[in-house]
């Protein structure tokens, strides 16, 4: 099958998220190709990607830079002369809904990831992103979610279940060049009384709350428990004054060596946000056989099974994530029972995944084509499909 991710995003998790799907279809022998910008991480791709850069833009579009039309129409163009049986658009962007609609009069099949069905606190495009999203609905083919709770939704609006799939999202956070390598780290892991929060320091995803929460576990004079705070971000915003002790920071963006050491010996990965569509660090801890514990919010409870592969729970309740940290922490025996469970929950969903993704790219690639020769004109279609 010869497929093409499109990602005109730059943005370094769409990168990691893209190049996941990618590098595995190349690996058992499709035909893939990425249309991207020129500022994208080409080390996350294994060599037998062909990548396209014919644009080269700075954000995900939604700025003044989507004026810039004759990017636009060299994008369009590239994704028109490989010939493509199937295009995954993989990532948000201002023009991806232009192009989808030229692509489908083409006959060509689109599949659409959806990242967010809402935006994050403080992202300032509410507005936009929920009409930007019904757009891509009506236009593409076949939704990919990464939550049963988006797929549900998604079925509310009138979207037919056909046209809607969910899978976990599964990538891990490890470049290309790391593809032959990662797997011998993994035997080697260590359970050490500490918990790991890593990622991007952003407001919504509750550091407030956990450095209080590792405040308050200090405070347990026979009890263990050290918070490692790994990421890129300026933490004066999200806490004031100095740090509690055992409170770590490494503010710097994290390279691969320095990530896949610091899942290796923590004892527990822990996602205190307060808002959250989904997140891949749960199937990353898991790789790393490492347990969990999340917040109740946006699809973050589908990826746990409670006191199995990690644990629940309530966001903005720094007392009941102390509690929650403190027990786990305390006993090594059940941190590594939990991360074996994590890593046979992410082996499992992974198959099922590939599975799942590559029937309805066939799918999609063997009818949909046979199906745009009797299709009406796309404005007409469009005019009679409607969400509500």
């Amino acid at each position: 099958m010869r497929i093409g991710y499109v990602l005109l995003s730059p943005t370094f998790g769409m990168h990691q998220y893209t190049a996941d799907l990618a590098n595995r279809l190349a690996q058992v022998g499709h035909d893939v190709h990425v249309i991207t910008t020129s500022g994208a991480p080409r080390d996350r791709y294994i060599p037998s990607v062909t990548i396209h850069t014919p644009v080269s833009v700075t954000n995900t579009g939604f700025s003044l830079e989507s004026l810039r039309l004759s990017g636009l129409r060299a994008a369009r163009e590239a994704i028109l002369g490989l010939d493509l049986d199937l295009v995954h658009f993989s990532g948000p962007h201002a023009w991806n809904l232009l192009m989808l609609r030229k692509l489908k009069a083409r006959g060509i099949p689109i599949m659409h990831t959806l990242h967010d069905l809402d935006p994050h606190p403080g992202s300032g495009y509410g507005a936009l992103l929920h009409l930007w999203n019904r757009q891509v609905v009506r236009a593409a083919d076949h939704i990919l979610v990464h939550g049963q709770t988006y797929h549900q939704r998604l079925l509310r609006m009138g979207v037919a279940p056909e046209k809607v799939t969910s899978t976990p999202l599964l990538h891990l956070f490890i470049g290309g060049s790391w593809l032959g390598a990662y797997h011998d780290l993994t035997a080697a892991v260590e359970y050490q009384p500490w918990a790991l929060f890593f990622g991007r320091l952003k407001e919504y995803k509750g550091i407030e709350y956990l450095i209080t929460a590792c405040a308050m576990m200090s405070r347990d004079n026979g009890g263990q428990g050290r918070i490692v705070i790994a990421g890129l971000g300026d933490l004066s915003k999200l806490w004031a004054g100095s740090l509690p002790e055992r409170v770590e920071v490494h503010n710097y963006l994290i390279n691969d060596e320095e990530a896949m050491d610091l899942f290796s010996r923590c004892g527990v990965l822990v996602l205190p946000y307060v808002d959250a569509t989904q997140s891949a660090l749960i199937a990353a801890a898991y790789y790393f056989r490492k347990p969990v514990v999340v917040t109740r919010t946006g699809a973050l409870p589908e990826y746990v099974e409670e006191d199995v592969t990690g644990y629940v729970v309530e966001p903005d309740h720094p007392a009941g994530l102390a509690r929650c940290l403190q027990r786990i922490l305390n006993d090594p025996e059940k941190l590594e029972q939990m991360g074996t469970a994590g890593r046979a929950w992410y082996e499992a969903r992974r198959a099922e995944e590939e599975e799942i993704l590559m029937q309805v790219y066939a799918e999609l690639a063997t009818g949909q084509r046979a199906a745009s020769r009797k299709r009406m004109p796309v404005t007409k279609l469009e005019a009679d499909h409607d969400i509500q």
